[in-house]
């Protein structure tokens, strides 16, 4: 029994442990980051090709599923529709629904997937390789020239990509809207601003924001901490996109408690 018990105490410590070095690691790679902001003409260019490789890359994915997040929200609502109920409800349910929940974190978990895995292995990749290293050695910051690039392209236009999302689900789901059930233009538009507040808009982008840091943090450092051969890189890039939509679902509860609750 009491083997039991130092296996059990052994793990719990090597667990905290192995978290608290993590915990001093993120915020080293932090603090290179902001010291690596010093360096503008070398990060700032850096930082406009990654942006326009995410914006270009991902806006057919990020307008595909969202058109489908906006028709299913309609026909979910029309489905549930009720006679007791006005039928400008549903346009409500269909911009709230999309603006306030699914449009931020349907892009953010897709993104989390195309470009947390993109950055976790090409980082992964350069540190095996002792690329980074080879950059360090010649006197070059590898946090202005590969990290801050990358985490303000993140910061940059996943919001953008976000604001794309809402529009298009919305107007997908009025489309489906007006397919499914006898709802006139008029109903739809009476419905979409009879609850809305100008608050709604604001807190989608600042969801979009926290979600595109993580994205942009935690792919960078699980990238850039890369060990153990090719191996490695396959870990780094799984559990970048795991650790990813973890922290993304969660900034989405504090967010909601913190933002909405007032």
């Amino acid at each position: 029994m009491s083997s039991i018990v130092q296996q059990i105490q052994h793990r719990t410590g090597r667990v905290t442990l192995d978290a608290l070095a993590a915990v001093g690691r993120f915020g080293g790679l932090v603090g290179e980051m902001g010291r690596g902001l010093a360096e503008v003409r070398i990060w700032l260019p850096r930082t406009l090709d990654e942006a326009h490789n995410i914006g270009v890359g991902s806006l057919f994915i990020v307008l595909l599923i969202s058109s489908f997040a906006g028709g299913v929200t309609a026909l979910q609502a029309g489905y549930q529709f009720t006679g007791n109920i006005p039928i400008y409800v549903v346009g409500s349910l269909v911009t709230e629904s999309i603006v306030l929940e699914l449009g931020p974190v349907l892009v953010g978990l897709i993104l989390a997937g195309r470009i947390g895995a993109r950055y976790a292995a090409e980082l992964g990749t350069m540190r095996v390789t002792e690329q980074i290293d080879a950059l360090e050695s010649l006197g070059r910051s590898p946090a202005s020239h590969l990290l801050v690039p990358r985490v303000l392209a993140c910061l940059l236009i996943i919001p953008v990509l976000v604001v794309f999302a809402d529009i298009t689900a919305v107007a997908s789901g009025w489309l489906a809207a007006k397919a499914a059930m006898p709802i006139t233009d008029q109903d739809f538009a009476y419905g979409a601003r009879v609850f809305w507040r100008p608050f709604d808009a604001w807190y989608s982008l600042i969801k979009a924001f926290c979600f595109a840091g993580a994205i942009g943090l935690i792919s960078c450092y699980r990238g850039y901490t890369t060990q153990q051969g090719a191996e490695g890189v396959g870990r780094s890039t799984t559990g970048a996109v795991v650790t990813t939509s973890v922290v993304i679902l969660l900034l989405d509860l504090v967010l909601a408690q913190v933002l909405l609750n007032h």
